[in-house]
């Protein structure tokens, strides 16, 4: 592989504060929202349509103004890094690999990947880029900055639908990461076994297949 691109939420970064906050401004237990995201992810919809549960009507845009303007705006420390990350990228950059972070994430979650310096020649978001996952799109902006071809680029990440069928799809190769209720949620479903090029249950077993 020439070029690894890794999702970010489930991948890199763990949930928990994201979901959190979002129970605190709707004024629910943080265990209620958990409990409701394990369900719609399970009927494979998507994990917005937890608080559409919650808020019928909500207008999931203008709610994340309010909460930044209320002081509950997005926010990413060390502490939401999964504990390879930095190993990881850091030692895949050193193998010559370049390293691109692209997932469906906000601008500002952009702005705070990038301020915590994580080891990557480029980190991009979909509202950065205007165009989401699993949108055809998306993947071909993926392959106009990976700056290798489609079948020595692998894209890593937790979700069959968002991550490795579109990026097979594509003509890329695609690691299935067992991690976070995507990732654990699908790991033996039988479409996704036979779609996955590798299925992994640590970023630190990309570095065994890039080295392969």
């Amino acid at each position: 592989m020439e070029t690894v691109v890794f999702d970010v939420g489930e991948t890199l970064t763990r949930d928990d504060r994201y979901w959190a906050f979002w129970a605190d401004w709707l004024d629910i237990p943080r265990h209620t929202l958990s409990a409701l995201v394990g369900a719609v992810v399970a009927q494979g919809m998507d994990n917005s349509e937890a608080l559409r549960l919650i808020r019928p009507g909500i207008d999931i845009a203008a709610e994340y103004r309010a909460r930044a303007a209320a002081g509950y705006g997005e926010f990413l420390d060390e502490t939401d890094l999964y504990d390879d990350v930095r190993q990881v990228l850091g030692e895949l950059r050193g193998m010559g690999v370049r390293v691109v972070v692209a997932g469906n994430q906000t601008a500002r979650a952009g702005q705070l990947l990038r301020a915590l310096e994580i080891p990557a020649d480029l980190i991009v978001t979909s509202e950065e880029w205007g165009v989401a996952k699993p949108q055809a799109a998306f993947f071909e902006r993926v392959l106009d900055v990976a700056e290798a071809p489609a079948d020595r680029t692998l894209y890593v990440g937790d979700h069959p639908a968002n991550d490795v069928v579109p990026a097979k799809r594509a003509g890329l190769k695609a690691a299935h990461l067992r991690r976070g209720p995507w990732g654990y949620l699908w790991a033996t479903d039988p479409e996704v076994a036979a779609v996955a090029d590798w299925h992994v249950d640590s970023l630190l077993e990309i570095l065994d297949i890039v080295a392969r």
